[in-house]
């Protein structure tokens, strides 16, 4: 799906390009140093277009420049429908070229925005009840923290820190916690971060598929191996296709990344005391329909980032490769969260979602 998306970007971009330097050349301090000559203009606009480009890419990355670049097309087209479309009602026609100009200032303020909703992260509650406990258990989910994307392991250590102010019974990782891009230090950085965790019964971690990375092993500067021994050193529980009975009390249940080999979601939950409550940890919301029928009763995803941006949120869902993109859902007795992440992949921006960690809250009668 990420390679259809990136391809179709880079094709936006090279259509985009050419469709700014067109309507840039309306400018009239274009004309005026073109002399008039429409394609010098659009000449100066095309490398003003490329120069753009160039620097995004510089300051940011390949991918982010292609998404600052999309986000100025799609912006100015609309802008010019609707002078357009202004222009036809008024029975005018201006002199004066501002559509540019106004798409890009909203385009500006529309992607500080989503720089502002992936880099700031918020606290999102849920509550649930239950008769399988006789005391409250608080749960805090952390995904998708591509330690290096947005923060480094000093700022994810500050998370921590706020965590552990909301005295949790449980931490959970619910995969993608780093990156191939993850440098060792952040690496190592973030696994004593989790070691620091103050949760009553400790943290558990399943791995997502960014966890075992698509780069090799020497251009990432660390090794998988080494990764799980920081993890299991800061007494970090780790769970493969593994469940762990918590002070007799409850169940954290752990799947391998829908990417591995795994256990089937009943043969995982098999042999479990189904009078007490069960929690399932895995990365990718896929499975749902298979996890209520095995009788989890909360099921903890992230992987989506909550579909990234507008418009292409839903994407996952219509191809088939998420069951939910975002939020809550129940399906027979379960209930189902897939968190928005704490941080984000290699893109910069978040539109339509923000980034943030999970407080469930599961009431006793």
């Amino acid at each position: 799906m990420w390679y259809a998306i990136i391809g179709s970007l880079a094709a936006a971009v090279i259509f985009g390009i050419l469709y700014i330097s067109f309507r840039a050349a309306n400018f009239d301090f274009i004309k005026r140093i073109s002399g008039g000559r429409r394609w010098l203009g659009r000449l100066l606009c095309l490398a003003a277009a490329i120069a753009l480009l160039a620097v995004l890419w510089r300051a940011l990355n390949v991918m982010n420049a292609l998404v600052c670049m999309v986000h100025l097309v799609v912006f100015w087209i609309i802008c010019d429908l609707a002078a357009l479309i202004v222009s036809r009602l008024r029975r005018n026609r201006r002199k004066k070229y501002y559509a540019g100009a106004v798409a890009a200032a909203l385009c500006a303020l529309y992607l500080a925005a989503g720089w502002y909703a992936a880099h700031h992260v918020w606290v999102t509650n849920y509550e649930f009840e239950t008769d399988k406990l006789d005391t409250d258990l608080r749960i805090v989910q952390i995904t998708d923290s591509h330690i290096g994307a947005t923060f480094h392991a000093d700022k994810f250590s500050e998370y921590i820190e706020d965590i552990n102010a909301l005295s949790p019974d449980v931490v959970v990782v619910t995969g993608d916690f780093v990156d191939d891009s993850t440098s060792r230090d952040d690496m190592i950085g973030g696994c004593e971060a989790l070691g620091a965790v103050e949760a009553k019964y400790g943290a558990f971690f399943v791995f997502g598929n960014h966890d075992r990375g698509y780069y090799s092993e020497k251009l990432k500067g660390w090794t998988n191996a080494e990764l799980r021994q920081r993890l299991t050193a800061n007494g970090v529980t780790l769970l493969e296709d593994k469940a762990f009975l918590v002070d007799g009390r409850f169940y954290v249940v752990g799947r391998r990344d829908r990417y591995e080999e795994r256990l089937s979601a009943a043969e995982l939950a098999s042999g479990l005391d189904k009078d007490k409550y069960v929690v399932l940890l895995d990365h990718q919301p896929y499975d749902f329909d298979a996890e209520a029928d095995a009788g989890y009763d909360l099921v903890l995803c992230g992987h989506t980032h909550g579909g990234q941006f507008i418009p292409i949120n839903h994407v996952g869902e219509w191809m088939g490769e998420n069951c939910l993109r975002y939020g809550h859902e129940k399906r027979q007795n379960t209930d189902f969260i897939v968190s928005s992440g704490i941080s984000n992949w290699t893109f910069k921006f978040k539109t339509g979602c923000h980034s943030e960690y999970v407080v469930i809250d599961i009431k006793a009668p």
